[in-house]
C-alpha cells in the first residue's frame, strides 16, 4: 500500500509539474502575440498629443453630453490619443456558473479608433483562461485560451465587429475627449440621455448614454450580439458605471457592471473595478 500511495503522489507531482510548464509556456506566447499585436495597433496611431481642448470644441452637443464632458475636466487638457488601464473583475459565462476573478489590461487609441483587451481570469487552482478581445481597422477578435496555449475560442465576423466597436463607444467614458472624434456623432433624447452613433470603416453602431445631475454618466445600453448555442442573438446590453475618481486630472468612473437584459431576465455577468489609467504616455505592455 505505502508503494502504490508513493506512485500516485509522484503520478501527481508530474501532472502539476506538467500543468504548471504548460502554463508558463502558454503565458509567454500569448503575451508575445499580444505584444505584436499592441505593436501594430500603437504604429497605426496619429498624433495628437499637444492639442488642447476648448470650451467651444463642445458647442453643438447635446447639454447633458457637454455637462459630462464639462464633469469630466477635460477642458484646458490634452485629447487622448493613447490610454493604458488595469482593472480587476469578476466574471461568469452562465448564470449558473460560479463568479472567476480576473486581472484586465486595457490599450486604447482614438486616432483611429481602436482597442485591445487583455484578462488574466483564474477558472480553478492552477487553472487560468487568457482572453484578448480586439478592435482594429474596423474588425473585431475574440480569442479565449485554456492555460494560455490551448485556444477554445477565436471568434470573427460581421458580429463580433459589431460588438466590439460597440465596446469602444461605450468604454469612451474612461477617455471622454474621444466623444469630440468625427466617427462619433450625437443626438440629444432628454435631460439626461443622448445617443450616440459610431461610423467608422463602413461599420455604424449606436448606443444611449444616461447621466444624472453631476454630469457624470451612469449607463450605456445597446443592442449588441450575443453568442447563443453557436447563433447570434440581438440583445440589450447594459452597462453601468459608478464612483467617479480623477487620474491625472480626468475624472472617470471606476466601478460598474455589465448586464445582458434578456427575456427570461438580467443576466449580470461582469464586475469590474478600476485600479490604474494613464494618457498618452509610452504604454506598458
Amino acid at each position: 500500500m505505502p508503494k502504490l500511495l508513493l506512485i500516485i503522489f509522484l503520478v501527481l507531482i508530474i501532472v502539476i509539474f506538467a500543468v504548471i510548464t504548460a502554463s508558463l509556456v502558454g503565458n509567454y506566447l500569448f503575451n508575445q502575440k499580444v505584444k505584436q499585436e499592441l505593436e501594430q495597433l500603437l504604429a497605426g496611431s496619429g498624433d495628437s498629443v499637444g492639442q488642447i481642448i476648448e470650451k467651444k470644441d463642445l458647442a453643438g452637443l447635446p447639454l447633458c453630453v457637454q455637462n459630462w464632458l464639462q464633469y469630466s475636466q477635460i477642458i484646458g487638457k490634452e485629447r487622448i490619443t493613447t490610454v493604458y488601464s488595469k482593472q480587476s473583475a469578476q466574471l461568469r459565462l452562465k448564470e449558473n456558473q460560479p463568479w472567476m476573478p480576473a486581472e484586465t489590461e486595457y490599450f486604447y487609441t482614438t486616432n483611429p479608433p481602436g482597442f485591445i483587451w487583455r484578462a488574466k481570469i483564474k477558472a480553478a487552482p492552477l487553472i487560468h483562461i487568457a482572453g484578448r478581445d480586439m478592435f482594429t481597422e474596423g474588425k473585431g477578435n475574440m480569442l479565449i485560451k485554456i492555460l494560455s496555449l490551448f485556444t477554445v475560442a477565436d471568434a470573427r465576423g460581421e458580429e463580433i465587429d459589431q460588438g466590439t466597436q460597440l465596446r469602444y463607444l461605450g468604454e469612451i467614458v474612461w477617455y471622454p475627449t474621444a466623444a469630440l472624434c468625427d466617427y462619433i456623432k450625437w443626438e440629444e433624447i432628454d435631460t439626461h440621455s443622448a445617443r450616440a452613433t459610431m461610423s467608422y470603416d463602413g461599420l455604424s453602431t449606436s448606443g444611449v448614454f444616461e447621466f444624472n445631475d453631476l454630469g457624470e454618466v451612469t449607463s450605456f445600453s445597446a443592442d449588441r450580439y450575443m453568442a447563443v448555442d453557436g447563433k447570434y442573438v440581438l440583445e440589450k446590453w447594459l452597462v453601468t458605471m459608478k464612483d467617479y475618481r480623477e487620474f491625472e486630472g480626468i475624472r472617470v468612473p471606476t466601478r460598474g457592471e455589465v448586464v445582458w437584459r434578456l427575456n427570461t431576465g438580467d443576466f449580470s455577468w461582469y464586475h469590474f473595478e478600476l485600479n490604474h489609467i494613464e494618457f498618452n504616455k509610452p504604454v506598458v505592455d
